[in-house]
């Protein structure tokens, strides 16, 4: 392993690759922490201290810990990842021909529709920031200490709400710099390094409370415990394929013959990785962001309860846009009559079914069943932190969201530089993990 963090350095494009990543992650860490003027930063700790659980910790989580200092990258890239969802439901439900067409043009068009989902960032952003800067605000401190803005006038607003916007635009930027020079997903990397950051204070907590016999040792190392066989899960399943057997029939040209052998179609358990968690976390901000300009009438204060994230209808909702995204995303990422359509094209077929409309069939019969169980499965471990903090009154976040989004951005990441390292005649990452990816195959 350490030979092949050392190969990562030895080719001069791929180490300006992972150095570039590094440095853009660096950038944004120093952003996160650059509070907004203006802001009482004790009484708003004093506030996302009182808070356990809930949305609010969720997004704070997202943002590495910028929301609770009302930085100016506070509201993180959920702008960016909401106009992502926008886009996607307009093309998926084919509202707007012209989106099509410009799906359909190649290269051209989707820069044309990156433009569109920045002009619609930036407008949700100015939205969100204005919407945060009024709750925020508005929010009562334990104990009753000073406001969390002691001035809060009409340039203080403006500053401020241009102030996030900027900030999210940035980030925007910096993670499509990232994707195209750097290594790995720009946007999952910004809120991986952001959940990454936390671990050694989490860490630190949990020190403390045992030293303060808050919870006790053996309850502490059940939990470290529990935490393990969830991570080695969440590996198992995120790694784990179906494998569809391809036969390709034998053709001969000229004097020579061609066809014959044996492959697979791999279909991932869980096509969409991370992405499913990070649409639902985003989608349920938008209601967050639109009482805060009600916060004081009775549907707010519902609304604002039901976030909290300590009640089950919320749970049940959360899991529900889990499972909606994991079929979104590959209704959206895999076409079944168009694999079909390029197997028969090159002569294979799947033993048992006819080339064409059975094959294709057949092909979303298989999809739909294993994106059934990794999308249960996905919400099961999403809602496990409030349902552990409920039962069992665990003191610090647990597992959950934090963890399907660091063990996915770590696998996509590593399996990025694994071709990189490949592509360049070096030993992958992977090499002695022949018998890892065995035992993670489901099926044949």
């Amino acid at each position: 392993m350490i030979q092949q963090f050392g190969d990562l350095f030895e080719a001069s494009d791929l180490r300006t690759k992972v150095l570039y990543t590094l440095g853009a992650l660096a950038i944004y860490r120093v952003g996160a922490a650059i509070p907004t003027p203006g802001i009482n930063g004790d009484a708003l700790k004093a506030i996302f201290d009182a808070q356990r659980g809930g949305l609010l910790s969720f997004l704070n989580i997202f943002s590495g810990g910028a929301m609770a200092r009302f930085s100016i990258f506070s509201l993180g890239v959920m702008p960016y990842i909401n106009a992502s969802i926008i886009m996607s439901l307009l093309q998926g439900a084919h509202v707007f021909p012209q989106l099509d067409r410009l799906e359909r043009e190649g290269e051209l068009g989707r820069r044309k529709l990156n433009s569109y989902t920045r002009y619609l960032t930036l407008a949700l952003a100015a939205f969100q920031a204005f919407g945060f800067t009024i709750a925020i605000s508005k929010m009562p401190t334990p104990g009753g200490n000073l406001p969390v803005i002691p001035n809060p006038t009409v340039s203080f607003y403006m500053l401020t709400v241009l102030t996030l916007t900027a900030g999210t635009m940035f980030i925007m930027w910096l993670g499509e710099q990232v994707t195209e020079v750097g290594v790995g997903n720009g946007v999952s990397l910004i809120i991986f390094a952001g959940i990454v950051v936390r671990i050694p204070s989490a860490t630190m907590n949990l020190i403390r409370l045992i030293q303060a016999e808050e919870i006790g040792l053996v309850q502490a190392l059940l939990l470290l415990a529990v935490l393990l066989v969830i991570l080695i899960l969440v590996v198992w399943v995120e790694t784990a394929q179906r494998k569809i057997p391809v036969q390709y029939a034998k053709r001969v040209v000229g004097r020579k013959m061609y066809g014959g052998a044996q492959s697979y179609l791999p279909l991932k358990v869980d096509q969409s990785g991370v992405i499913a968690v990070i649409f639902a976390v985003s989608l349920l901000a938008v209601p967050m962001t639109v009482v805060q300009f009600a916060p004081n009438t009775a549907w707010a204060q519902k609304l604002m309860g039901f976030l909290n994230g300590s009640n089950w209808v919320y749970q049940l909702v959360y899991a529900a846009l889990i499972v909606f995204f994991c079929y979104f995303y590959n209704s959206v990422s895999i076409n079944p009559e168009d694999l079909a359509d390029n197997m028969k094209k090159s002569g294979g077929f799947i033993p048992g079914y006819r080339p064409g409309e059975s094959t294709a069939r057949y092909i979303e019969w298989v999809l739909e069943r294993i994106t059934l169980g990794g999308a249960l499965f996905v919400a099961a471990i999403a809602v496990l932190p409030d349902w552990m903090r409920i039962r069992f009154n665990v003191p610090f976040f647990f597992g959950g969201t934090a963890l399907l989004i660091v063990v996915g951005v770590a696998l996509d990441t590593m399996g990025q530089l694994e071709a990189q390292l490949i592509m360049r005649h070096y030993e992958g990452f992977l090499k002695k993990g022949r018998l890892r990816q065995r035992w993670f195959n489901v099926g044949s």
